[in-house]
């Protein structure tokens, strides 16, 4: 342990030394302190909110798009659910960036409809997303004890009123955890429209970096970016959570306690 501490004591001094010496790093295309800094901070800042914009459409679209995606598998229908499982291995089998390209480029060939950037990006993420919503609502609703269902059975519920107001509502909060993670995924694919033009952080940063040629310093902005951006988002998440109550053990522990 003595030795680790050492070794992360002699990386930091490191750092720290190669950060000082101006022949090697160039913090000041960064730095708030000088008007050149403070000018290339506000571009790559600028690009945050097409991220956010993008990510938000996306979560929204691909949570609507993969319920719609899951319902046929709700029905006793082997035609449908084979409808079902075409689709989602299709959406998530092909690659983020090769269906953003293939929206963009190759949609007005065939249908003659031209989407900018951002609709180009929003399509190809959201379906891809939608793909992996649905498998995320039926491990939800497969999760359910089998007595949840026949208790509603029992009660004379339609097959509608069963899944929207008893198995749906606990499938969602148990599910809250992966489509957290499914978020994050998002947020971090958001980057990829980067390619066709879209101009959020990482296409700023590319931008930034071409002109001030300190492409160390503007990419760890970069990091720093998508660090805070993906930590608010978790934050948000888990906030979710705890109102909905999705952490059942804990909120069993919670209740033996106070008893």
């Amino acid at each position: 342990m003595n030795l680790q501490r050492a070794l992360l004591v002699v990386c930091l001094t490191v750092v720290a030394g190669g950060c000082a010496s101006s022949e090697k790093w160039g913090w000041y295309v960064v730095s708030p302190a000088t008007r050149q800094g403070r000018i290339n901070l506000e571009f790559l800042l600028s690009g945050v909110g097409w991220t956010i914009t993008l990510t938000v459409c996306c979560v929204l679209l691909s949570m609507c798009l993969g319920f719609v995606l899951y319902l046929p598998r709700i029905a006793n229908n082997r035609w449908l659910n084979a409808l079902n499982r075409s689709l989602v291995e299709l959406f998530r089998s092909i690659p983020p960036l090769v269906s953003i390209l293939w929206v963009y480029y190759g949609l007005p060939v065939l249908t003659g409809i031209d989407l900018n950037p951002f609709f180009s990006g929003l399509a190809a993420l959201s379906l891809y997303g939608a793909a992996f919503m649905a498998e995320i609502y039926r491990g939800g609703v497969q999760s359910i004890e089998r007595g949840q269902f026949e208790a509603a059975d029992g009660l004379a519920l339609s097959t509608y009123d069963k899944m929207v107001y008893v198995i749906f509502p606990q499938a969602l909060r148990r599910s809250l955890p992966a489509m957290g993670n499914q978020f994050v995924i998002l947020l971090k694919m958001s980057s990829l429209v980067s390619v066709i033009g879209l101009t959020e952080v990482v296409r700023r940063a590319n931008e930034l970096a071409v002109t001030e040629y300190r492409p160390l310093e503007i990419y760890s902005f970069l990091v720093l970016e998508y660090l805070v951006l993906v930590l608010l988002l978790s934050a948000a998440v888990r906030w979710v959570e705890n109102r909905l109550g999705a952490d059942e053990r804990a909120g069993s522990l919670r209740a033996a306690r106070s008893e």
